[in-house]
């Protein structure tokens, strides 16, 4: 039973995320403030006996009630029996909301990525560009809290040379 449990979570390269937003209070009180901080965290896994992990904090400015920019980084560890990798990246981000309903966001990643195949010691150190558009649904689920579902794609994706399995990540959060 526990090997099926095992096998059925890792198989899917399966992402978890969570989103917190905290506000910073000042002379206003917390919910006026305009500083806001969050992030992703995910796991993932293969039947390969592979597992990754990954972290996503962000803070951010509201420019405006619907506009919000900041600077996002993001840590990537995989390994597996086979391959092992660790990405990099920090970048601006921003975000328009639509109503609280709709959102889009951008955000540029500037990712520093070094893998290795262990079976043929064969290893890469470079860097990859990748800027992130897109946007989705928003679900109020409290007095500030809502539930983000999106996807975003990297634009410059290049099947041929890009480090990146596909351009298509999809996004479930809690803001």
């Amino acid at each position: 039973m526990k090997k099926s449990l095992f096998f059925l979570l890792f198989s899917f390269s399966t992402l978890f995320f969570a989103q917190l937003g905290v506000s910073i209070p000042g002379n206003t009180s917390a919910g006026d403030s305009k500083w806001t901080f969050g992030g992703y965290a995910g796991l993932s896994g293969s039947s390969g006996s592979g597992v990754g992990l990954y972290i996503t904090p962000r803070a951010g400015y509201k420019i405006s009630d619907n506009f919000e920019g900041g600077v996002s980084a993001n840590l990537s560890w995989n390994n597996s029996s086979y391959y092992s990798s660790t990405m990099i990246g920090v970048g601006p981000f921003a975000n328009y909301y639509f109503g609280r309903t709709m959102y889009i966001s951008g955000s540029l990643q500037e990712y520093f990525v070094n893998q290795k195949v262990k079976t043929s010691g064969q290893a890469l150190s470079t860097n990859e560009t990748a800027l992130y558009l897109g946007g989705g649904y928003m679900q109020r689920l409290g007095e500030r809290a809502y539930m983000q579902i999106g996807v975003m794609y990297n634009v410059l994706y290049n099947q041929n040379t890009s480090v990146f399995g596909g351009g298509f990540i999809p996004q479930i959060g809690i803001v």
